[in-house]
């Protein structure tokens, strides 16, 4: 570098450092800290006129310097930053900002952690006073194993005495909230915060050195849950020749629930029906004699099946492996089997119901901060504009990082979601009648370790309503999917997704569906790798349900996925210029419309002829006749049939791997093996220019980079290239952390291939 380039290189920085400085000069700085005094200044300096300077002890305090600086006039220019010194600060309740606590464009009003500290925000309680357990009686309750390694606390003691109820349904608002923008919300649950004077609707969980310990059940984690071998209440119900019985009362297989006799407050958590529909019951009566269980109601909403599988929880017999916890509600006495020795250890449960609520507020932002070991969703923004949540840390969880409802451009952008009893991030917003654009948006996001409690529809991240955008986000390690999203006009790109679905069946990782009218959808360079059901069995990588129409899916890569593209019967979807890499089945198009769903689809007929709408929307007249024209042609145009469907520009290739496999066996590669097309309607797709089973001469297939060379067959075909290398986390000033570490859960090998 020449002597005057680095001056002026030199010259720049000192600039850029003192603009910098005189900005954040403009702005007014409030100070909070773990030690600070609300009696204080909320400002750094030393003592002055007998007023002692210093930081503020709480946000509240903070938030009223702030509404007596706007009183006394406008916002100073720059706006007004919080800055929480680091440290822990522990909260017992929600921190509420409204309409008098906005921000403007040019005046913002942010929160913030205190550069290069690590600011925590705890909901949680710090237990102490722990012995070991010494009862005859409780020791002769334990396990063998257990005995001599179990401590107790007494949590009443410590005031401690509301600990959430088992099995309520903590997703209740949300789910309405969900319906009413959708009509399809009880596919999308979850909650958000209560409002003030609501009971905390969470349940109360305990964590060891941060980290979530799991309430006593069995059998545990990764052993043979028990099977429902008959069913034996009086009402049956067939659908579609799946049989259930409409009252929980069943026998089981083997002698497992024999320890449960006895328990105070036994419960039950299974997947009675459907392996995407969990509900927890306590036990009503269990006979071990006869092997029958009959659970409290109110009983599951899919009934009780043959074949199905449950476990036990909060059964004190069942405290018998490290990490597990038992509390008797009784006495208040926490159980617990430390998985380490007690006296290295924090141990702390949750309290708080969530940290903050912003409700009609406008240009806010929550920056840097730690959230952990709350019962409800951490942040929750409603009815407001352009407020941000960027580069936080959300751990350890009851439901759900961050719910945004209604307004506009709101985001959350650059955090570390983890560990959460729920779901990552709820975006709902946006006018379906009008199709008037919310624009919130997730980018930068690592999600992952979710669903802990609450497994099935708490995906990494929801979309509902118009709009709305996912981009560069990681999502991985989830017991169900990673985006679930209904609504219009919404962008997912971007992403990499994997390991996600390994303990459910018939879902996927991006899901929708599943009405005509839910349309405009773009699903582009998105990485979607190792994924698999439970048991091995087939997964979806993005799931298009029961007659939805439409989106474009362009520029995605699939490898290893059980089933990549997996459309029920919809209508008017391109599925372009996309990579299909060891999928057992590529692609699949079926004709649900004339079979089973042929009585729904006939309801919704009955709907738009007589009323000119479908599920409430006027399909037929502006803005959706103008947006999406082919709707006025839908009535006339046998609505039952999945038209409208494009095939083009793929890459289907069975993996060098697999095809060597295949010939080691003597096994022919067909051209077919990627179709999975019902025959009858397979004239009724448009296929064109697609390389089938042609090698496609990645760079390096071994090492998973899927980029083409310059010799590929598929440029003369007009694929055009993918921009992988942008896919997933960006590195910038927004990132909670880097580098971002994740583990790809083990694949069965080869994949299971998914029945035709």
């Amino acid at each position: 570098m020449s002597r005057g380039l680095h001056l002026c290189v030199v010259m720049a920085a000192v600039l850029g450092g003192a603009w910098a400085m005189a900005q954040e000069q403009e702005r007014a700085v409030l100070y909070v800290a773990a030690n600070g005094n609300d009696q204080w200044s909320g400002r750094l300096g030393k003592p002055n006129a007998g007023k002692t300077d210093g930081p503020f002890a709480t946000l509240e305090r903070a938030r009223d310097e702030m509404r007596k600086i706007k009183k006394a006039g406008a916002l100073p220019k720059g706006g007004i930053v919080v800055e929480i010194r680091g440290g822990r600060h522990e909260r017992t309740d929600i921190f509420r900002l409204t309409a008098e606590d906005s921000g403007t464009a040019d005046a913002p009003i942010v929160y913030r952690a205190q550069p290069g500290t690590e600011v925590r925000i705890s909901g949680g309680k710090i237990v102490a006073g722990w012995k070991p357990v010494a009862d005859p009686a409780i020791l002769n309750r334990l396990p063998p194993a257990a005995r001599g390694k179990v401590f107790q606390t007494n949590l009443k003691a410590l005031g401690i005495t509301e600990y959430g109820d088992l099995g309520r349904d903590v997703g209740a608002h949300l789910q309405r909230r969900v319906a009413r923008a959708d009509g399809e919300g009880e596919y999308i649950m979850g909650s958000v915060a209560p409002k003030p004077g609501m009971k905390n609707p969470g349940r109360l969980e305990v964590f060891f050195n941060d980290r979530p310990m799991q309430i006593a059940r069995g059998p545990n984690e990764g052993q043979t849950k028990i099977e429902i071998t008959e069913m034996l209440g009086e009402t049956i119900r067939d659908v579609r020749g799946t049989k259930s019985c409409v009252e929980g009362i069943f026998r089981y297989e083997g002698d497992y629930p024999k320890r449960w006799i006895g328990e105070k407050d036994a419960w039950v958590c299974g997947s009675w029906c459907r392996d995407w529909a969990e509900q927890r019951h306590k036990i009503k009566l269990l006979d071990p004699e006869k092997r029958i269980i009959s659970v409290c109601p109110p009983y599951h909403y899919y009934g009780y099946r043959k074949g199905q599988w449950f476990y036990g929880f909060n059964i004190l017999a069942e405290l018998d492996t490290p990490g597990e916890w038992y509390i008797d509600r009784e006495t208040g006495i926490l159980y617990f089997w430390p998985p380490e020795a007690m006296e290295n250890g924090k141990v702390e449960v949750s309290m708080a119901p969530g940290f903050i609520g912003v409700t009609d507020t406008a240009h806010i932002t929550i920056r840097g901060l730690l959230f952990e070991a709350a019962r409800g969703t951490a942040v929750t923004i409603e009815k407001s504009e352009q407020c941000r949540v960027i580069g936080c840390t959300f751990r350890n969880l009851g439901m759900h990082a961050v719910a945004v409802t209604d307004g506009k451009e709101n985001g959350v952008v650059g955090c570390d979601i983890y560990g959460m009893g729920g779901g990552g991030i709820y975006l709902i917003g946006g006018d379906r009648k009008t199709l008037t654009p919310a624009g919130h948006y997730a980018e930068n996001n690592h999600i992952h370790h979710y669903g802990r409690w609450d497994r099935m529809y708490r995906p990494g991240i929801v979309f509902s309503g118009v709009g709305l955008r996912a981009s560069h986000n990681l999502i991985h390690n989830a017991p169900h999917s990673a985006i679930i999203f209904g609504g219009n006009d919404h962008r997912i790109e971007l992403n990499e997704i994997h390991s996600v679905c390994y303990d459910s069946n018939d879902c996927g990782a991006i899901y929708t569906g599943r009405d005509w009218t839910i349309r405009g959808h773009v699903i582009r360079h998105n990485y979607l790798h190792h994924l698999c059901g439970r048991g091995g069995r087939a997964c979806r990588g993005i799931y298009l349900d029961d007659s939805f129409a439409s989106a474009t899916l362009q520029g995605n890569v699939f490898y290893q996925v059980t089933y990549a593209i997996f459309l029920g019967g919809g209508r008017d979807n391109i599925f372009e210029n996309n990579v299909f890499v060891d999928c057992p089945s590529a692609m699949h198009i079926d004709a649900r419309g004339l079979g089973w769903q042929k009585p729904h689809l006939d309801r919704r007929l009955k709907e738009a002829t007589e009323k000119g709408t479908l599920r409430g929307i006027r399909f037929l007249e502006p803005p959706y006749s103008t947006r999406y024209p082919k709707l006025l042609t839908l009535l006339q145009d046998e609505p039952r049939y999945p038209k409208g469907n494009v095939i083009r520009r793929n890459i289907f290739w069975a993996g060098s791997e697999e095809n060597l496999r295949r010939m080691a066996y003597g096994v022919e590669v067909k051209d077919t093996w990627w179709d999975h097309i019902t025959p009858k309607i397979r004239s009724l797709v448009t296929f064109e220019d697609n390389l089938i089973n042609v090698d496609p001469k990645f760079v390096d297939e071994k090492a998973c980079n899927f980029q083409l060379r310059d010799d590929s067959p598929a440029w003369k075909l007009g694929f055009r290239r993918i921009p992988i290398e942008k896919i997933g986390l960006r590195r910038d000033d927004g990132r909670a952390s880097w580098p971002p570490e994740h583990t790809v859960r083990a694949m069965p090998t080869p994949p299971p291939k998914a029945k035709r």
